[in-house]
């Protein structure tokens, strides 16, 4: 891969669970968008991937006596036994391939800035990253890790690559483990990158990265401890990916995200007797509906409030609608007259 861009990009804040803070479109304080990985795995199957973590913390166990007798000498406390389960993991070398993915995934974001890469590597990693080298050529790199927006979803994410070829643009990840069975996260990761806006950290202001839609790229650099132990099993490969696909299910995902934030209260209600209606579901629909619509004629009022040039105004528009005015419109209205020109 060529290309010119050799200073890193500041890095996004954060809040303490990791989420990007995003200043919105309009301005204001920062607010915490999702993680683009954490949006999209609603859907995900993960019951391969937790079976392969229980077989890992079987085999540590197992080769670990000092952490089965931990387990024993700590059966109630919660905090140590996923702390032993972690060892045990970690003694299976369970992250061992992901260690060794972050650091290839580093490494040929050097080799993308045109850098030198560190003296000393094993021959395996030299041999892994000529294998990328060579794939990439045909490749052009127009922006290297740079944070992006989809105000839309309020989800935030980093795409690796934004690359040219044959004069189009697209979303390109590099990704250093198995894409067979997560092909699908993987089409929705770079569906999101593909539709999100630039994000500039320091000015807060969204540019277009001109990114294909359609299609996306997936860079594939195993990191395999089998394979990658032997420089002659050093490989990478290119895979086009249907965007469109992977955006059909990020539809699906928003309409999880939606379901997830009802509430007790909106799922339920007292027992008195009989119900006095058929359907719950239509009652709460109808809730909702007559909420929504009190909160649209509220926010209506607020703007007429917002367009009065005097208090005479204001408290004119209040005799017409007092049966609607609540303590909110009282206050904006209390904050708008302040605001107003004092006359003489």
């Amino acid at each position: 891969m060529n290309g010119t861009i050799v200073t890193p990009e500041p890095t996004i804040g954060r809040d303490r669970w990791g989420r990007p803070m995003v200043v919105p479109p309009n301005g204001g304080k920062p607010v915490a968008y999702r993680r683009a990985t954490t949006y999209i795995k609603v859907i995900e199957d993960t019951y391969n991937l937790g079976q392969w973590m229980q077989r890992m913390v079987a085999l540590g166990l197992a080769s670990r006596p000092d952490l089965l007798l931990s387990v024993s000498a700590h059966r109630d406390d919660k905090k140590a036994l996923n702390k032993i389960v972690d060892d045990a993991r970690e003694a299976a070398a369970a992250s061992a391939a992901a260690t060794t993915g972050t650091a290839l995934h580093a490494l040929t974001e050097l080799i993308d800035r045109g850098q030198d890469l560190p003296a000393g590597l094993p021959d395996t990693a030299k041999a892994s990253l000529e294998a990328y080298r060579v794939a990439t050529a045909p490749l052009k790199a127009k922006h290297i890790e740079r944070f992006t927006v989809l105000d839309t979803h309020q989800v935030g994410g980093t795409p690796d690559r934004v690359v040219e070829v044959g004069g189009e643009s697209y979303i390109a990840d590099v990704k250093t483990g198995s894409i067979e069975y997560g092909a699908l996260t993987i089409a929705m990761q770079l569906a999101i990158y593909s539709r999100a806006w630039l994000y500039d950290i320091a000015t807060h202001e969204r540019s277009a990265h001109g990114a294909s839609t359609t299609r996306g790229l997936i860079i594939h650099l195993p990191a395999d401890p089998e394979k990658w132990a032997d420089p002659t099993k050093a490989e990478c490969h290119l895979h086009w990916v249907d965007l469109e696909a992977g955006w059909d299910a990020v539809k699906v995902a928003a309409q999880i995200w939606e379901q997830r934030k009802r509430k007790f209260a909106d799922l339920t209600e007292p027992f008195t007797g009989p119900p006095g209606r058929p359907s719950l579901h239509a009652a709460k629909a109808e809730e909702t509906r007559e909420a929504g619509a009190v909160a649209e004629q509220v926010a209506k009022l607020e703007r007429m409030i917002r367009a009065c040039n005097s208090a005479d105004e204001i408290r004119a528009l209040w005799s017409v609608h007092a049966s609607q005015w609540d303590d909110h419109l009282t206050a904006v209205a209390r904050d708008h007259i302040q605001k107003l020109p004092t006359t003489v």
